[in-house]
């Protein structure tokens, strides 16, 4: 099986913000014409809602898609991404490697995946023997690769071990082996609607399927935002109306 690559420079593809300038808007989130939006109220909590919005151009409105929808975030909640830092408020944690929190920030969406064959472009079908390296001190930090293909002793997600990855997609997180930043962030199939994650984003294996079909549209993004963002990214983003409690 090939080497799925999950780091990406940055320069690569918008995937890094820009330099802080109150008036931009992140490159990703600027291009964009689907957004997958979750959001949450506070970082320590593991339930966030999901809004799916699209525009016909960069310069129109956006036009939300379904009704907010539940998921759930890392178990811990949720931290700022390294790249996204910046963002922080003076309490905000920053993601780290085994924190089980789900990095804020804006992210390209990766592969789609799962245990069954499928015609979605780029698609991962795992096998045994596939793995996402979690493990900082391996050169394959943060891949998605054959288990036989990883150094002994190295830590390692098995992604047919479990019912989580019947379904699901790579979230483009970039992160470093120096920066021991978080690895193997994905959107995958929920065990039930009250259990956080180790990091990740999860919900019901339907609504994956649905994610999986919205993202493979041109200039799709993924955002993990607090419901109150912060004030740059306020221009950006589609005015949110409350979610059911």
């Amino acid at each position: 099986m090939k080497r799925l690559f999950l780091v990406l420079a940055a320069s690569g593809a918008g995937l890094m913000p820009p330099a802080v300038r109150a008036e931009a808007c992140p490159a990703l989130l600027e291009g964009a014409r689907r957004l997958a939006l979750v959001t949450f109220t506070t970082m320590s909590s593991p339930a966030a809602t999901l809004r799916l919005f699209e525009r016909q151009s960069v310069d129109d409105v956006w036009r939300a898609l379904q009704p907010p929808e539940p998921v759930m975030l890392g178990a811990k909640g949720a931290a700022w991404a390294q790249a996204f830092r910046h963002f922080k408020r003076r309490r905000d944690p920053v993601k780290r490697e085994g924190d089980q929190r789900t990095p804020a920030g804006i992210f390209a969406f990766g592969p789609p995946f799962g245990f069954a064959p499928s015609p979605l472009p780029d698609y991962l079908h795992l096998q045994p023997d596939t793995v996402c390296v979690d493990d900082p001190r391996s050169a394959a930090y943060n891949t998605i690769t054959a288990h036989q293909s990883i150094e002994p002793g190295v830590s390692v997600e098995m992604m047919r071990s479990g019912p989580l990855y019947r379904r699901g997609l790579v979230v483009q997180y970039p992160t470093s082996a120096a920066t021991r930043a978080g690895s193997c962030i994905f959107i995958h199939v929920w065990k039930n609607p009250t259990t956080g994650t180790a990091g990740c984003i999860a919900l019901p294996e339907p609504r994956v399927a649905a994610l999986q079909d919205f993202a493979a549209e041109p200039a799709a993004v993924l955002a993990v935002l607090p419901e109150e963002p912060p004030a740059p990214l306020t221009r950006c983003l589609p005015q949110l109306k409350a979610a059911p409690r």
